[in-house]
């Protein structure tokens, strides 16, 4: 049986596999998309995504689909808003109209650029459990139901357990010591008024005591919570999340001191409570240039999501791969080359700002500190 074949293949049908495709099929060029899940809707993605004009919003205008993103903006999503243990808002910024960091809901994001590709583009159901190369930049991709394809150029966009990783780098995600559980309280403003009240429509967080919480209203009507307890991971790992009610007893246990209308962001959740550890790859992780293989978003960047770069990086790094690529036809090694060292210093600044960022909110006095740096940024502005 002959093994199928194609020039470029991509692991990962995230938002960075997604831009890259995109990209290449605007300028002409196909590529085949390959992801564990079974199909596209398979799973939710997740919350509200601010996404930033120099990054995630170029990645767009590459694409050609920034008009159509415009659509998807949640109006007032811009609007900060700090928040004491106690409950009393310490900061309260509203959304000014602009368009450098609008916000909007992950998961129609992602449907916009998968909307943008032939549906045989993709290939779903192919769990990718490892690679090797060929030779001349060739390599071989196996899946876990026993096919293998070959291709001319490998990306892996397979985020933080990256199976394409290890034929460039020898690192892995280390645990931050920072955790999130995912919390949803739909229809807030009629059934969970009070917490809608306090969260607001934009960017949302309560910092205190080595704890966090950001928050966010998402486009539906509904909030979507982070509480972040600074916890070792082990600690976590000994929580049944099948267990509702005992899980939300075992993450409030960490916010005894927080007031009611905090709280209830965890104890009033619809639905299931969802353990995330926040893991991330060395700061200014690189590799040295491999023949016909790269990395983009997670697989090459992981980070905490303390800075917000994350999908925007993700974004970023396929439109400037897709870039490279069409820049130098028939020239795979010089187009990675440029690549790369685009890649290696862009991703390193944004990680190391999200590695501070990290330490700023869940370090000593850290909702003096955070209000400090916005006061910063407003002094700034003037």
């Amino acid at each position: 049986m002959t093994t199928p074949h194609h020039p470029i293949a991509i692991i990962g049908a995230g938002l960075g596999g997604l831009t890259l495709a995109r990209v290449l099929r605007v300028g002409g060029v196909a590529a085949a998309v390959f992801d564990l899940e079974s199909s596209a809707q398979a799973r939710g993605q997740g919350g509200m995504l601010d996404i930033h004009d120099d990054s995630g919003q170029e990645a767009l205008r590459a694409a050609g689909l920034h008009d159509r993103f415009r659509a998807l903006i949640h109006a007032g999503g811009e609007a900060t808003r700090i928040v004491a243990p106690d409950g009393t808002v310490r900061m309260d910024e509203p959304d000014d109209g602009g368009a450098g960091r609008p916000e909007v809901d992950r998961g129609e994001l992602r449907d916009l650029l998968l909307n943008s590709l032939p549906a045989d583009t993709f290939h779903w159901g192919h769990k990718a459990t490892g690679a090797r190369p060929l030779g001349n930049g060739r390599h071989e991709v196996a899946f876990a139901d026993g096919g293998v394809v070959t291709t001319d150029l490998l990306v892996g966009a397979d985020g933080a357990w990256s199976r394409i990783r290890p034929l460039v780098s020898a690192a892995t995600p280390a645990y931050t010591g920072v955790s999130f559980v995912e919390t949803d309280l739909h229809d807030a403003a009629t059934r969970h008024a009070t917490s809608a009240a306090l969260v607001g429509y934009g960017f949302f967080i309560a910092l205190g005591d080595g704890n966090g919480c950001p928050a966010h209203r998402e486009s539906d009507g509904g909030l979507h919570a982070y509480t972040a307890p600074k916890v070792d991971q082990d600690r976590l790992e000994g929580v049944d999340f099948t267990d509702t009610d005992g899980a939300g007893k075992a993450v409030l246990a960490h916010f005894d001191a927080w007031d009611e209308s905090l709280r209830a962001l965890v104890a009033d959740a619809d639905g299931a409570l969802t353990p995330r550890r926040i893991h991330a790859l060395p700061v200014g992780h690189r590799w040295d240039r491999a023949p016909g293989v790269t990395l983009l978003g997670d697989a090459a960047h992981l980070m905490s999501p303390f800075a917000g770069e994350g999908a925007n990086l993700a974004m970023l790094d396929g439109a400037e791969l897709g870039r490279a690529v069409l820049a130098h036809p028939g020239d795979t090694e010089a187009a990675l080359s440029a690549y790369e060292r685009a890649l290696f210093p862009r991703s390193e600044a944004s990680a190391a700002n999200s590695a501070d960022s990290l330490r700023l909110m869940f370090g000593d006095d850290a909702l003096n500190r955070l209000l400090d740096q916005f006061a910063g940024f407003g002094q700034a502005d003037h």
